[in-house]
């Protein structure tokens, strides 16, 4: 293959278009594109999206904090999942913290609970019910998924420029062929009538 590629670019072919030169040189930078720069967009997006995604967790992480509360209304009803399990619910729960005294809020509770059970919820500094900050495994989740996002972008953006740059090149070539046969056609064409 590396004969076969110097030969295709240094070789003097009087046949060789400079057009067969920019396909060949086209070709190397597409496949050093698809083979170095899509992992390293992937790459560099993941840990943009890791840096960003665990700061968001931190930040979460510290103005929410996990209190044991009773629930004073019913539950939500919800439909269960294709797969037969029930996703969590809202209901109305009651805590009581030492330096803020009483609240009442919204919280997502566990499937199957009931008026009166007490339950572990999550609360911001303002007392309402939120959810639970995203763990480890969120963050890492966020940035594979960014990392492969930015990836398979990239190598969609390289392969979309190079079959333009063919179809570029093709008509440029066509073009070329066209005129070639308008000078030597009649040439070929006339000893045989």
């Amino acid at each position: 293959m590396r004969i076969l590629v110097r030969g295709r670019l240094r070789r003097g072919n009087p046949l060789r278009r400079r057009s067969d030169v920019v396909a060949a040189w086209t070709a190397l930078g597409v496949a050093v594109l698809l083979f170095a720069g899509t992992p390293l967009a992937g790459v560099g997006a993941g840990l943009w999206a890791h840096r960003q995604a665990a700061a968001l967790a931190a930040a979460q992480r510290a103005e929410r904090h996990q209190v044991r509360a009773r629930v004073i209304g019913t539950p939500s009803r919800t439909l269960p999942a294709a797969d037969g399990t029930e996703h969590p619910r809202r209901a109305a729960v009651r805590w009581t913290e030492a330096a803020t005294g009483e609240h009442t809020a919204e919280a997502r509770v566990p499937a199957g609970t009931l008026a009166g059970d007490v339950v572990d919820v999550w609360a911001d500094a303002r007392g309402h019910g939120v959810g639970a900050p995203p763990g480890d495994a969120a963050v890492w989740q966020h940035t594979v998924t960014v990392g492969g996002c930015a990836a398979g972008g990239a190598a969609l953006l390289v392969v979309l420029g190079h079959g333009a740059a063919r179809r570029i090149a093709m008509r440029r070539r066509l073009r070329e062929w066209e005129r070639e046969w308008a000078r030597t056609g009649p040439d070929w064409t006339s000893g045989a009538a």
